[in-house]
């Protein structure tokens, strides 16, 4: 395998060239057993790593949003399932109830963020006459023999929700399939959770000799011998009989050849079933790490937030309080009604002494919630606003320090003893880090000015320090979140990595109040994976030319390996429920069968410690008509995958500016390639098969992602870094707004996000991932009845649209003509500048209005130099394409 291109330390991603085989010599054959990942080795500070993860749990509807009638052209109309009941809410004013536009809106964004139109699997047909017979024992006769496990009418319809493909066939041609400007590429969320799952396979699997894939449902079967022959490599492989069968409809009671997604879970203890709720998942510590230089409006709002925290916390839940600012307090539990700790210093890494003095005593530092809530509460009550006239980012804050003694805690004894002696604790242990400030005092800090002269090396010494503080806290399983709130920059940069490496998150927030105390609840609730690696298998007609996720590329000592195996491996911190990783793929030449697989196996250890191997098999048809490929375009699977690539090398405000020039170029050479020219115009008409494509990335170039909403540069690197990681849901909302108008009765009208949705009498709620916004129009706020019930209505859809999303969004309410309204008007397409035919067109609702109605809400808007999207498509000599 070729080495990645070398990327600076502050990298947030990784590009992969072609994977070359391999000579390292293959496992025996004869044991198809896929042997637990190792654990991951510890690595250099200075190699290059994917972005840190992070994730949202927005996969399902909102419980009181329902549907509209009208099938959403982006969908097919297919009918969405949800894998959890939809449960009765009786909040007042009653669950708000989508209802059907006039017309079908020109942005048909979903009623709920779902997976996009799916794609029929079916299973493998005989093999391709174009493709040569490559058979270990190389008889030409063995293709009348392969049998298919299933009728290609048999199997059902359905993508597996784990990977999303920006289109749903392949171009056999290599010049017209790798285009850049729109590129194909898929998006694979391995440790997503769904109802139902795969189907659980509790027996070792069959494994190709040669490349190491799975025997799979598209696999073709020698039925009296039980061969089957791997759709990768196209080798035939044995099945030590498994596979023998009267006939092909036998076959289908092998999970594995009856279904594109399956699991093959092995438990530690080898007791089929049994599943160590308690000991496992509700045992794993948790370790909340405090600043304690807050001012005292800053204190008050976290020490609420930390109140309820420990109240929502599972009663089986170990927790440990460390708070930070010139020296670390550890608090012991053993004191009881009495907040008490042990003091260490902060300007060094603590010594071996300090830790085993500090371990080995008679102290209680992790302790369940059960027997120490009250003690919880009284060390939250303790603290203290600080005292000093010294401002807010010249404070000494060790941070570094903490973070390693809270390490050592989880270490606890064990770290002097065999890991087979101790017993683990299941899952990922958790540190959570609540910060207001830099890191400015001992190991990993930097000077309090940027005026400092020697600030750009101890910066830089800063950053490695903190990445191989990550590393050795992922090499416990250990990940570190960390929570930042207030006014005071905390030099993002410098903690990054630390969140990175250790596979936790990062996230900034106005202040300590409600949006923290959620994320803190969802940062210590959501599920982790361990010891995670993904594989990625394709026909040898794909190459793999970038991979943008929370990973990186696995040593090849780190995994296991076979004689031809040309797979991708990616070590992952955490295998979260809702990462994804972004996959651009290209044709290495033109494609002369009838169909290209792909097939990606995630390893990890779950929070039960069960060792899964999930395997995704997908088969896409190839074609020659470049019509058939448009139409077979998933246009928001595009829009995501093309904005990572983007942002991927968008790492500063200036990089963010040119990054919009190449939107602007994408477009014009997507309606050059695909498009056709205007009659007697230098003007190129987009194509009609990806009309909502434009409108996603003009979202995108004005957005906070590469727009100017984002007026601070830590905020933008940490926005751009929950971007790189997000699963789908969450990446589309950030990219494309979803606008929902409240109607009476506590209904809401789902309508492109356009400021033509500003009308006076109206309250509308405009979701933008990270941010959910509520906007109410003048005349409706003067009406303070019906504006408390619209604010109610939309309070409760804002909640739910973003229940389980991870981080918790910020949720702001404003009234017209009030100044955080430019939030909210920022994030709309300016389109009142259009022609009334065009807004009509591309807004419908406007024909429900009155001539009075519109006159005033044409009068309302503010003249200002931003191009609506036509005037933008126009400048770029493209006509704009019409709405679906």
């Amino acid at each position: 395998m070729s080495n990645p291109p070398p990327q600076p330390s502050l990298g947030y991603s990784i590009s992969f060239s072609s994977p070359s085989q391999s000579d390292t010599p293959s496992p025996d054959p004869a044991k198809n057993a896929m042997p637990p990942p190792p654990p991951p080795p510890s690595v250099s500070p200075g190699q290059s790593r994917f972005p840190p993860p992070k994730f949202q749990l927005d996969q399902f509807p909102s419980p009181s949003v329902k549907t509209p009638n009208g099938p959403s052209p982006a969908s097919g109309g297919g009918g969405l399932k949800t894998g959890s009941p939809i449960p009765h809410l009786s909040t007042p004013p009653g669950p708000p109830v989508f209802t059907s536009p006039v017309r079908p809106a020109a942005v048909p964004f979903r009623a709920s963020p779902v997976t996009p139109q799916p794609v029929a699997f079916s299973p493998a047909a005989s093999l391709p006459t174009s493709s040569p017979v490559n058979f270990s024992n190389g008889s030409l006769e063995l293709d009348h023999q392969l049998s298919n496990v299933t009728d290609d009418d048999a199997v059902p319809v359905g993508e597996p929700p784990y990977v999303l493909f920006s289109a749903h066939k392949v171009l056999k041609q290599k010049k017209q399939a790798n285009v850049p400007s729109l590129g194909f590429g898929a998006l694979v969320s391995p440790g997503r959770e769904i109802s139902p799952g795969p189907q659980i396979i509790q027996r070792d699997p069959h494994r190709c000799h040669s490349c190491g894939a799975y025997a799979n449902i598209y696999c073709n079967i020698l039925l009296g011998s039980g061969q089957w022959q791997c759709v990768i490599c196209r080798e035939l492989n044995g099945s030590e009989g498994e596979y023998i069968a009267p006939s092909k409809e036998d076959l289908s009671n092998f999970p594995e050849l009856a279904s594109p997604m399956v699991d093959y879970v092995q438990t530690v203890n080898n007791r089929p079933g049994f599943v160590p709720v308690s000991d496992s998942r509700m045992s794993a510590p948790l370790v909340l790490v405090i600043d304690e230089c807050l001012d005292e409006p800053h204190l008050w709002h976290l020490q609420s937030s930390l109140h309820a925290f420990v109240d929502s916390l599972p009663p089986t839940t170990r927790i440990g309080i460390v708070l930070y600012g010139r020296t670390v307090s550890v608090y012991d539990f053993s004191e009881e009604s009495v907040a008490s700790a042990d003091v260490l210093p902060g300007d060094k890494s603590p010594c071996q002494e300090s830790l085993k003095a500090l371990i080995y005593g008679t102290g209680i530092y992790l302790s369940p919630m059960h027997a120490s809530l009250p003690v919880a509460h009284a060390i939250f009550s303790s603290l203290r606003p600080y005292k000093l006239n010294i401002p807010e980012a010249s404070r000494d804050r060790c941070l570094g320090t903490a973070v390693e003694v809270a390490l050592a805690i989880i270490q606890g004894p064990s770290a002097d003893i065999s890991r087979g002696v101790i017993k683990r604790s299941g899952g990922n242990s958790r540190i959570i880090v609540c910060a207001g400030g830099p890191n400015t005092y001992g190991p990993g800090s930097v000077p309090h000015s940027f005026s400092h002269p020697n600030y750009a090396h101890l910066e830089k010494t800063a950053l490695k320090w903190m990445e191989h503080l990550g590393q050795e806290a992922h090499r416990h399983n250990t990940v570190v979140d960390i929570l930042c709130a207030g006014q005071c920059p905390v030099r993002v940069p410098v903690l990054q990595p630390l969140a990175k490496a250790s596979g936790g998150v990062f996230v900034l927030h106005d202040d300590f109040g409600e949006a923290f105390g959620v994320n803190l609840q969802r940062a210590s609730t959501r599920a982790a994976g361990s010891r995670g690696f993904l594989a990625i298998r394709c026909s040898d007609d794909i190459l793999i030319t970038q991979v943008v996720g929370p990973g990186e590329e696995a040593h090849v000592d780190t995994h296991e390996t076979f004689k031809n195996d040309t797979s991708l491996y990616i070590q992952m911190p955490s295998v979260e429920e809702t990462q994804s990783f972004s996959l651009s793929l290209e044709n290495k030449r033109d494609i002369r069968t009838e169909y290209v697989y792909f097939q990606f196996t995630t390893q990890f250890l779950n929070v039960y410690q069960a060792d899964i191997s999930r395997v995704i098999t997908v088969r896409l048809p190839t074609v020659d008509s470049v019509s058939a490929y448009l139409e077979s375009v998933q246009e928001e699977v595009a829009a995501v995958l093309i904005a990572k690539r983007t942002l991927l090398r968008a790492k500063n405000s200036s990089d963010a500016i040119d990054m919009r020039s190449t939107i602007d170029e994408r477009i014009k050479d997507i309606a050059l390639k695909y498009g056709s020219q205007v009659p007697k115009s230098k003007q190129y008409r987009f194509p009609k098969e990806m009309s909502l494509l434009p409108e996603h990335l003009f979202h995108l170039r004005r957005g906070p992602l590469l727009g100017n909403i984002v007026g601070h540069e830590d905020e933008r690197s940490v926005l751009r870094n929950l971007f790189l990681n997000a699963s789908f849901d969450l990446s589309l909302r950030m990219v494309a707004p979803r606008c929902l108008m409240h109607r009476e009765g506590g209904t809401f009208e789902e309508l492109p996000a356009y400021d033509l949705a500003m009308q006076s009498d109206a309250a509308v709620v405009l979701d933008h991932g990270t941010d959910v916004f509520i906007w109410l129009g003048a005349e409706l706020a003067a009406d303070e009845g019906k504006s408390a019930a619209a604010l109610a209505a939309c309070r409760t859809l804002a909640e739910e649209l973003s229940e389980l999303r991870f981080p918790a969004p910020r949720i702001l309410s404003f009234k017209e003509g009030s100044s955080q309204a430019r939030y909210f008007v920022s994030r709309l397409i300016p389109a009142h500048k259009d022609p009334p035919y065009e807004q009509e067109a591309r807004f419908p609702q406007l024909q429900t209005l009155t001539i009075e109605q519109r006159t005033k809400l044409k009068s309302s808007f503010i003249s200002f130099d931003d191009p609506s999207f036509c005037e933008w498509v126009r400048s770029l000599r493209v006509v704009p394409p019409e709405p679906s």
